[in-house]
């Protein structure tokens, strides 16, 4: 009688352990980031170009006219250089280009949107790179006749596109507020 009960016992134990449901583990939760709205001024300086750029950059000018934008909570920089045409333009345009999609290795996708201002003589190429590239945005801009500027945006991180694609997506729009904004201040660079 007493092993019946052992049985029984044993039985109804596995029983209801069996019952229970296979652990599930829940999905990993996506981090929300907002960032605040874009708030934008006209960068002062003595270069033969302006531009709107957001205020939560901090700019830096380096060597003459090139400089950087840095976004220091988003550890992020868009850097911004800055070369006079001088019969060159074939070779600056192809030093863009090339710039561009080094990045073609490690990127999913890169997609060139052309940017032409006949009025105020801004044409260029904004360039979006997706993927794992170590920049998510560039650009180059150019009267054709004397200015030529190129822009690129880089983080501070090993590029892993999930985790960095809310900051390149704001820092984007950043980007292409410079190319729309852009405008030469004389015809002569100095």
């Amino acid at each position: 009688m007493r092993n019946s009960i052992c049985v029984l016992l044993a039985c109804m134990a596995f029983g209801i352990m069996g019952c229970k449901d296979e652990p599930v583990p829940k999905p990993g939760a996506m981090l929300r980031l907002e960032y605040p709205e874009q708030n934008y001024s006209r960068l002062a300086s003595d270069c033969p170009f302006a531009f709107d750029y957001n205020l939560l950059a901090e700019p830096e000018f380096q060597n003459g006219c090139n400089l950087v934008l840095d976004y220091k909570e988003m550890k992020g920089s868009i850097y911004v250089s800055y070369k006079p045409v001088e019969d060159n333009l074939k070779e600056l345009l192809s030093d863009a280009q090339k710039l561009s999609y080094e990045h073609v290795v490690k990127a999913d996708n890169i997609l060139e949107q052309p940017f032409m201002n006949g009025q105020d003589r801004v044409f260029g190429m904004f360039y979006e790179v997706k993927g794992d590239a170590a920049s998510q945005s560039q650009f180059y801009v150019t009267d054709s006749t004397n200015h030529f500027v190129t822009g690129s945006l880089y983080f501070y991180a090993k590029p892993n596109y999930d985790s960095i694609l809310p900051a390149a997506v704001y820092l984007q729009q950043d980007v292409r507020r410079i190319v729309e904004s852009i405008r030469w201040k004389s015809e002569k660079p100095q």
